[in-house]
Order: C-alpha cells, then structure tokens, then sequence
C-alpha cells in the first residue's frame, strides 16, 4: 500500500481522515441500517425487533470511557432502541427526526461544540445533509451510493455487523486512546 496511507485494525485510510478523527468530541450514529443491518422483524403481534451487534456496544462503551461522548439520531421512534441506547450509557437519545441536520446543530449548540468536532455515520438519504455538514462524515460499507459519494470515509464493515466499532476504534486510534479502551460487549 502507498505510504500516503495510514494502516488501522481494519485497513488503510488517508491521513487526513485520522487528522479530522482526531479532532471528535461526538459520535452521531443514525441506527437502522448502522447499528442495525437495517432489517426490521415484525411478529404476528405486531411486536418489532432488532438485531444488535455486541461488537458496537464494547466499542461505544470504551468510546465514552475514552472521553468522546455519543448520540443517536434516527427518524423512527422504538422502545428497543431506547433500550439498548440506555445500556450502552448513551446519553443523546434522539428519536423521530426524519429531519435530522436541524436535530444535529441544536445537539452541537446544547453541547458547545462546532461541527467540525462531530462525526456522523450513516447509510441512506436521510443522513446525507448530516454527513455533509460535519468533520467527518461515514458512511457505512453498504449504505447508499449517496452517502457513499459524499462521505469523507467509508467503513470495511457493513451496518449492523460492527460498522460503529471500526469508527470507535478508528477515533481512539487517531487519539492515541486505543490501547486504553474499556467496556464491555453488552
């Protein structure tokens, strides 16, 4: 690989990307399709599920105990979600904003941080202004080509299959915070 690229636990990536990931103070992650593979399961009871990868969760874990807080933004509304966002000690719970960039610069206002300190992953349409508008805009290895002609990186692992623990683990590498990382895969 050219030496213009920098080697991370799950590939190469351009310096600039690890320059931008250094800068983070907040992960914003849509879910379905990101944490989720994006399917939704519907029982004869109209009950929903979701999968959820455990690998995500030590990785969001060991992200927030490395000093890098998360949020969530979705334009679904689910009770799962909260769930398992609540576990994981997010603490920005954002649920049914099928708008999402005004969503995004109120929780940078309410934190006091720019834009710029802010990564965002998705996988579809409804994050592209998001992507757009942020430090470093992801998009994950399957998401829609969009998102994946907009984003600044693009992830070696698809949605729902440990996506946002590759970005964890990318930000703690690009902080010098990896070797310290903590959680557990909940």
């Amino acid at each position: 690989m050219a030496s213009s690229s920098t080697n991370t636990l799950y590939g190469f990536v351009k310096p600039e990307i690890l320059a931008k990931a250094k800068k983070i103070k907040l992960l914003v992650c849509d879910v379905d399709g990101v944490f989720s593979d994006g399917r939704i399961y519907l029982g004869n009871n109209g009950e929903e599920l979701k999968a959820f990868h455990t690998k995500d969760g030590f990785g969001i874990k060991a992200l927030g105990a490395s000093g890098i807080d998360v949020a969530i933004i979705t334009g679904r509304k689910s009770q799962i979600v909260t769930t398992r966002m609540q576990a994981l000690n997010v603490r920005h719970i954002i649920q049914g904003e099928e708008n999402k960039l005004p969503a995004l610069k109120a929780l940078a206002q309410q934190q006091q941080i720019s834009l710029e300190e802010i990564a965002y992953i998705g996988d579809d349409v409804p994050d592209l202004d998001c992507i757009k508008s942020v430090g470093l805009g992801i998009g994950v290895l399957d998401a829609h080509p969009s998102i994946l002609n907009a984003a600044d990186h693009i992830t070696f692992i698809r949605g729902g299959f440990g996506a946002v623990r590759e970005i964890c683990d990318l930000i703690m590498q690009s902080q010098n915070t990896l070797d310290g990382a903590k959680g557990a895969s909940v």
